[in-house]
């Protein structure tokens, strides 16, 4: 058995010096459940009570013997491994890096932004309200009772019979006229939400930017004047702006907005549909109604208001045909406003 011993050290040594040794095959075929040394041991119960402590003591060396070899084989391909890893995977640091994609401010952002720059330049401040509003300020608070006409118009998320998504950005308007005193000259930028199909030029979510001014002897005049501005700054000092009449329940008198074709310069063309203007807004003088509802005296103040789509803006500005590219977040898109 000693024979034997000798014989199977020998041969786990043959077998870890092989080219193509694996390790865990020479494990199992050795020192396994059924392995060779494993097999010898078990027969040791035929040997005299004289040769076991011998036989033993130098089968637990050949087994100390396989696994120390065992283990240092596989630390060496341990190493080799690494070193080919580390060779075939080497970085040239000398090398010219890969220049980050940068990204780009999105044309909604741009139009906003040069929105509120232009009327702030004009002495509006911006302020911004909640987008989950109350029924009173979307509605009641701008002269919008219920069972009015003009809620089907804008038919929105209602959340409960109180609480719903905002129609447009206009309660934060009645929410200044609450807590302000006037003069007040704001814009209301933001988020707002109606119960529209998607196609090229509707959306369940879009935004709106709305101006008030309240003050003493505030008229239509004041109104045309800050418009007559806006359009120039936005669209080009050849600009002009003409009012139609319109009905809106939160001013009396109200307008609809056009600016002259900044493409054609009003002579007609794809853009204005041939007709030479364009429609961008609304607006009107505040209803009494509405200062009373807010506690400010009709008989002593006036304003004006108006409001426009942020979408309906970027798409006149840039020659967007469909509203939909503005939230379809594809880069090649994007890329044209860098």
């Amino acid at each position: 058995m000693k024979t034997k011993l000798e014989e199977i050290k020998l041969a786990a040594k043959a077998a870890l010096d092989a080219e193509d040794c694996d390790t865990e095959q020479v494990r199992i075929q050795y020192l396994g459940k059924k392995g060779e040394l494993t097999a010898l041991l078990r027969s040791m119960g035929s040997l005299s009570p004289e040769e076991r402590p011998i036989i033993g003591q130098l089968a637990n060396e050949v087994r100390t013997y396989i696994e120390e070899a065992i283990a240092q084989k596989k630390s060496e391909e341990g190493a080799k491994a690494l070193e080919k890893k580390l060779i075939e995977e080497r970085i040239d640091v000398t090398l010219p890096s890969k220049k980050p994609s940068v990204g780009t401010r999105h044309p909604l952002a741009i139009t906003q932004r040069k929105l509120e720059n232009i009327f702030q330049t004009m002495g509006f401040d911006i302020v911004h309200g909640p987008e989950v509003e109350y029924d009173y300020y979307n509605f009641k608070a701008l002269n919008i009772p219920e069972n009015h006409p003009a809620r089907d118009t804008q038919d929105t998320f209602y959340i409960t019979d109180n609480i719903l998504l905002r129609s447009q950005t206009s309660p934060v308007q009645a929410r200044v006229m609450e807590k302000q005193k006037p003069p007040i000259r704001i814009i209301s930028p933001g988020r707002v939400y109606r119960s529209d199909a998607v196609d090229a030029t509707h959306s369940p979510m879009f935004h709106q930017l709305e101006g008030l001014v309240i003050d003493k002897n505030i008229t239509m005049s004041d109104l045309k004047g800050t418009l007559d501005t806006f359009a120039k700054t936005m669209f080009g000092e050849e600009t002009n702006v003409r009012f139609r009449p319109h009905h809106f329940p939160f001013t009396e008198p109200s307008a609809e907005v056009d600016v002259s074709c900044f493409v054609c310069k009003g002579k007609g063309c794809r853009l204005c549909k041939g007709e030479g203007w364009i429609e961008i807004l609304g607006a009107g003088m505040v209803h009494p109604n509405v200062l009373r509802i807010c506690g400010i005296d009709p008989e002593e103040y006036s304003g004006f208001a108006f409001g426009m789509g942020i979408e309906r803006i970027v798409m006149i500005k840039y020659g967007i045909d469909d509203m939909r590219y503005l939230y379809e977040n594809d880069v090649r898109f994007l890329k044209q406003f860098s």
